[in-house]
C-alpha cells in the first residue's frame, strides 16, 4: 500500500471508531481501537513504537514512541484534547524527520466531528 491509500484507510477507520465512541474518551483508548479496526482490515500496525534519535555518534534507543506506525510508512500521533496546538504539529513533523517518513497524521478524537480533528502532516514532499 501507498502512503495515501494508508492515510486513506486511517482516516475511515477513525470516522467509524469516533461515530462508535465519540468523543472526549482517552487517548489510550482511541489507540487500542484504531489499532484494532486496522489490524482487521488487514493494515500491519505497531502500537507504541520505540523509534531511536540519532545525533553525530550518539544514539538514543527511546528517542520517543510514536503512538502507531502503519505498515512502517506512515506515522499517526492521536490526541484526545480540546484543540490541537501548533506544537502537535512540529511534534509530529519532527517524528517524521527523525524516521525518514513521509506521512504523518495527527487526529484528534477530543474534536465534536473527527473531521475537524484530522491533519496531515508531510515530511519533503
Amino acid at each position: 500500500m501507498t502512503e495515501n491509500e494508508i492515510a486513506s484507510a486511517v482516516v475511515d477507520a477513525s470516522y467509524k471508531v469516533h461515530k462508535a465512541l465519540g468523543p472526549g474518551l482517552l487517548e489510550s483508548v482511541y489507540e487500542t481501537v484504531l489499532a484494532y479496526e486496522l489490524q482487521q482490515r488487514q493494515i500491519p500496525v505497531c502500537r507504541q513504537q520505540v523509534l531511536p534519535v540519532v545525533y553525530e555518534s550518539l544514539i538514543l534507543d527511546e528517542g520517543y514512541r510514536a503512538d502507531l506506525v502503519i505498515a512502517d510508512k506512515v506515522i499517526v500521533e492521536l490526541k484526545s484534547v480540546e484543540k490541537i496546538i501548533p506544537v502537535h504539529k512540529k511534534q509530529l513533523l519532527t517524528y517524521l524527520k527523525l524516521s525518514n517518513m513521509k506521512l504523518g497524521l495527527l487526529i484528534n478524537f477530543g474534536d465534536n466531528l473527527i473531521k475537524d480533528g484530522i491533519t496531515r502532516v508531510v515530511n519533503h514532499l
